[in-house]
């Protein structure tokens, strides 16, 4: 019998990926791709070293890890590739990491189907 949880999380992606996303350009050095991304956020929680938590928030993008190829290749992310995504007559880009050792994505789902990657904003520009 089929594991009836994998198939209602393909379906779940499945409409994630057709009705809640836009198309962003995922960017390592000179190659790129254009992906559907859903947009979302995580709250870090940072202690400096004297005993301060500050809270950080990033701008996470959730992708299908099957559309994250380059050059042919399928990779996962990595700290300093970028993300662009362009809103109305602006271009806003967007760096792959996290704070402190926090991992800059992980799986957003048991069936690792879907990467949350997260970002911090670097840059606009008008398009």
């Amino acid at each position: 019998m089929a594991d009836l949880l994998e198939w209602g999380a393909n379906w779940l992606e499945q409409q994630r990926t057709q009705h809640l996303t836009r198309t962003v350009t995922y960017r390592r050095g000179a190659e790129s791709v254009d992906v559907a991304a859903s947009i979302g956020r995580t709250e870090f929680e940072v202690d400096d070293g004297y005993g301060v938590r500050q809270t950080i928030e990033s701008r996470d993008f959730l992708v299908l890890a099957a559309d994250l190829v380059l050059s042919g290749v399928p990779v996962l992310p990595e700290r300093g590739d970028r993300i662009e995504e362009t809103s109305g007559t602006t271009r806003f880009v967007y760096e792959v990491l996290a704070p402190g050792q926090e991992p800059a994505w992980r799986h957003s789902d048991p069936y690792r189907q879907t990467l949350r990657i997260h970002t911090k904003q670097i840059g606009s520009e008008p398009v």
